[in-house]
């Protein structure tokens, strides 16, 4: 089975959570940032990673994602939310809708710190907007993401894509 991991990564999250989960794929495997990924023909199974910005895949991951169809595909993200939440579920929701014409085998989301060019727009430009003002609930979540993703998110990433890989046959070459 040819494997493949294509991943977009801003502050480094999503690339450290690719990394992981290349290593428990069967080989070969290669592993690529959206930016530099071949065409998905000729693989058997791709891992798609992303960040989440503006409550899906960000922009590059998106225009990557249009290019896979009718293959066998787990999708793995960061966001700065906790990954249990109601934004990450609808986040999660809006990737799904993305992989339409393939066989989505599996997902994986996890915490991870937010670009800081961000946390400062939020605490100058958005300091009115009620969504992503600076309130000490969002400032404890900043400092919590700012910890992922850790060896946990990371064990857990490689768990969960051990499992799908262990549900789908290989296919012979």
């Amino acid at each position: 089975m040819k494997t493949m991991v294509v991943y977009s990564s801003k502050t480094g999250n999503t690339k450290m959570v690719a990394q992981a989960i290349h290593d428990v794929l069967p080989h070969p495997s290669e592993i690529y940032p959206v930016e530099t990924a071949p065409s998905p023909d000729g693989y058997d199974f791709i891992a798609l990673g992303f960040w989440v910005d503006r409550g899906t895949a960000d922009e590059k991951s998106r225009a990557y994602f249009k290019q896979v169809k009718g293959k066998k595909i787990a999708v793995f993200g960061t966001l700065g939310a906790y990954p249990d939440s109601e934004h990450a579920r609808n986040c999660l929701e809006k990737v799904r809708a993305l992989t339409e014409g393939n066989e989505l085998l599996g997902e994986f989301l996890c915490q991870g710190k937010v670009d800081p060019a961000l946390i400062e727009m939020m605490a100058t430009k958005m300091k009115d907007d009620p969504h992503h003002s600076m309130t000490p609930e969002r400032q404890a979540r900043l400092a919590e993401a700012a910890k992922h993703p850790n060896q946990a998110d990371l064990a857990s990433a490689q768990a969960v894509f051990m499992g799908i890989l262990q549900e789908t046959p290989p296919k012979v070459l």
